[in-house]
């Protein structure tokens, strides 16, 4: 158990807005304090590990790049009362590879640590780490082996604390990874963990490392349709087509310290993974899942935010998807292209060069996929007689598709890292 003792200001922090601080608020922000450094130790428990990543690109998961997976257990003292909880470290085996750069995120409430797996082939390229703490949902680690996982506990209004302490182990002295020297740490989310970042943004401008430096060094919320205010580091929000298709945030991009900000908005991403996705099978939804990738799109954006804390590269601005707020003409406030997909936004050869229609939300055939199945897009696949016309011949398509797939990578908007994965779909495309 952690011998340091909680701040005072942990009350303080309780009451503090959901969302970013307002200019009228921060004036009676407390003033910044170095976060305890909670204890760590390997979690050498008994029985089997909860797998929070089993969903990876086939034939590109932590063997193929040689990472190493290593679970550990925090423990201090937050919000006045103990806890202790689960830190997962995923790190290339050699350490000659570590970029210096660190994805943290929450464990999704569902446990599973979207983070990592949204971004898995660009971060273990990369030679990233990514570090997962467990926040909401440990009762689900505790069920599965109490052996392992029976003595975790925390509440819910220690979790801003614990998400400080967690960071400013990682960049302590004290840290699993302190022989690497990690340079530059980000924080990221995606749906329900995407809230508990938001959360914790008041926090951001309370809690700092011992040598009083900002804990995380930028923010990513995705799957987030919701108005965040920026803060005093670059932040990138990463809303999808479940919910722009109702007008997302109006929040504008920005260069100027305090206001690095950015909205990426890519057509036919939804909100939830469907692709890769091991709780999802072919026949679990009432209509085909979609084979549209969202991972490359989610690492370029993951890309350019750490190019922006490391390296001071500002990232491209992007129009947002076009609204024209009329639901008679199509179902959806969005103003769709001839081929049902919306316009504007940041464009992919999957929407400018069409082989399907992508609709945001299905249905489930188990009621218990329900959720699962409602927060995936679902695609409509043109014939092979439509194909024929757009196209011509097969040859045809692909040639297009990787014309727009070139601009985009010209543009930033798509990794070279995907190319292959990416030109894979337009080669298996039926005419």
């Amino acid at each position: 158990m952690s011998k340091t003792v909680a701040h005072p200001l942990a009350a303080v922090l309780l009451s503090l807005p959901l969302l970013s601080l307002s200019a009228e608020r921060q004036s009676s922000t407390p003033q910044p304090v170095a976060a305890p450094v909670p204890e760590v130790g390997e979690n050498t428990g008994a029985g089997p590990v909860w797998d929070s990543s089993p969903s990876q690109w086939p034939g590109h998961g932590v063997g193929h790049y040689d990472y190493e997976i290593t679970e550990y257990t925090i423990s201090g003292t937050a919000a006045g009362k103990p806890y202790d909880t689960r830190m997962v470290i995923r790190r290339p085996a050699d350490d000659a590879r570590f970029s210096g750069l660190v994805i943290a995120e929450a464990m999704h409430p569902v446990g599973r640590a979207h983070a990592f797996q949204f971004n898995s082939v660009y971060i273990m390229a990369s030679g990233h780490i990514a570090v997962e703490v467990s926040t909401r949902g440990v009762e689900q680690l505790a069920a599965f082996n109490p052996d392992r996982y029976g003595g975790h506990r925390l509440e819910g209004d220690q979790i801003n604390e614990i998400l400080a302490q967690a960071g400013a182990l990682i960049k302590s002295g004290a840290s699993p990874i302190a022989g690497l020297n990690p340079r530059k740490m980000v924080l990221w989310g995606t749906s329900a963990s995407s809230r508990i970042l938001t959360d914790y943004l008041p926090a951001h401008a309370v809690f700092k490392t011992a040598e009083m430096e900002n804990i995380y060094d930028g923010f990513m919320p995705t799957s987030n349709g919701s108005d965040i205010e920026p803060v005093d580091v670059p932040m990138i929000q990463v809303p999808t087509q479940h919910e722009f298709r109702n007008m997302a945030t109006a929040a504008q991009d920005g260069d100027a310290p305090g206001q690095q900000f950015r909205v990426y908005e890519f057509p036919g991403m939804g909100h939830l993974m469907a692709r890769n996705n091991t709780r999802l099978g072919p026949d679990s939804c009432v209509r085909p899942l979609t084979r549209f990738p969202l991972e490359p799109y989610m690492s370029v954006a993951l890309h350019h935010l750490l190019e922006w804390v490391d390296r001071g590269i500002a990232p491209p601005r992007a129009d947002r998807v076009v609204i024209d707020r009329n639901t008679a003409n199509d179902g959806s406030l969005m103003a769709l292209d001839p081929h049902g997909n919306p316009m504007g936004g940041i464009r992919s050869p999957y929407v400018d060069v069409p082989a399907a229609t992508y609709i945001a939300g299905n249905e489930a055939v188990d009621e218990n996929l329900a959720t699962q199945c409602r927060l995936t897009v679902w695609e409509r696949a043109f014939s092979p007689q439509r194909l024929r016309e757009l196209y011509g011949t097969r040859e045809d398509y692909v040639r297009q598709f990787e014309a727009a797939l070139d601009r985009q990578e010209e543009a930033g908007w798509s990794l070279p890292l995907y190319r292959d994965l990416i030109m894979e779909d337009a080669r298996a495309v039926g005419f």
